[in-house]
Formats: C-alpha cells, structure tokens, sequence
C-alpha cells in the first residue's frame, strides 16, 4: 500500500506527542499525532478534506481527509479558555481545503504571555493506520512530518 502523508500546518520544531504537557495529548487517547512548537502566527491545513468542525473559538479544527481519515489540529494547550481572543479563523466548518489552504491566524507571542504553551497538535485516528514515521526537528508549514498507511 501506497504511502500517504501529512505536512506541518506551521513553521516550527516538530516534537513527540509524549511531550507535549497535556496529558490527553501525550498519552495518545487521542490518536497518533506530534506536537509543533510554532514559530509562525499562520496555521495551514495539514492534509485536503473537509473541514467537519471550525470550533468558534479558532483554537482548533478537525478535518476529514479525502481518503476517510480523521484529523485534529489544536492550536495551544487549554487555548479554549481564551473564548477567541488571540486568533483569527480563516475557514469555517463543512468547508473543503486543500493541503496548504490557511486555517488560521494565531498571535503565538499573546498566547504566552497569558501564560498558555502555544504547541499546535495534529493528531489522526490511530485505529486507522499503521507503519506510521513521523520526521522530529525543524520544519516549514508544507514540509511532510507524517507518513503512513492506512488499514
């Protein structure tokens, strides 16, 4: 079976799931996946789909890929409770995207300085692949991080 892949949604250090500090994350109940410490305020769409929920909030947004897999992209540990402030949504739910389409717009600096970690997290239904690398280390929003197979 074919290789498929996911790109960084935004320039930064890609890290393991494990060290991300939320424990629904690092653990993986939430799927397979990394973290990205940011360096860049513009969040990108990490595969093409649809985008089945664009939460209110801007913080988070999870996709549907073309070939049935089901993503998450959450922009910062517990950033819900910032109810919006410090990002700019770009796309709303039931809309399609494309690998590369900008989800949103996120001031990574504010975030901090209201005391969250700004890590984005890509997690996938892990039930749905396997043979699963992911490359640790610098990026740019495009670069392929995930490769995988589905089942």
């Amino acid at each position: 079976m074919k290789n498929k892949s996911i790109v960084s949604p935004v320039d930064g250090e890609v890290i393991e799931l494990e060290n991300v500090c939320d424990e629904v994350f690092s653990s993986g109940i939430m799927g397979v996946g990394f973290g990205i410490i940011p360096s860049s305020k513009k969040f990108f769409s990490p595969a093409s789909g649809k985008v089945e929920n664009a939460y209110k909030t801007g913080h988070a947004y999870t996709i549907v890929t073309d070939d049935g897999l089901d993503l998450l992209i959450h922009i910062g540990i517990d950033t819900v409770e910032l109810e919006g402030e410090c990002f700019e949504k770009k796309i709303s739910s039931g809309e399609c995207v494309k690998k590369g389409d900008i989800l949103a717009e996120a001031d990574i600096d504010k975030i901090m300085e209201k005391g969250f970690d700004p890590v984005c997290v890509v997690v996938a239904d892990s039930n749905k692949l396997h043979n699963v690398e992911i490359n640790y280390g610098r990026c740019y929003a495009g670069d392929i991080v995930m490769t995988y197979e589905q089942k």
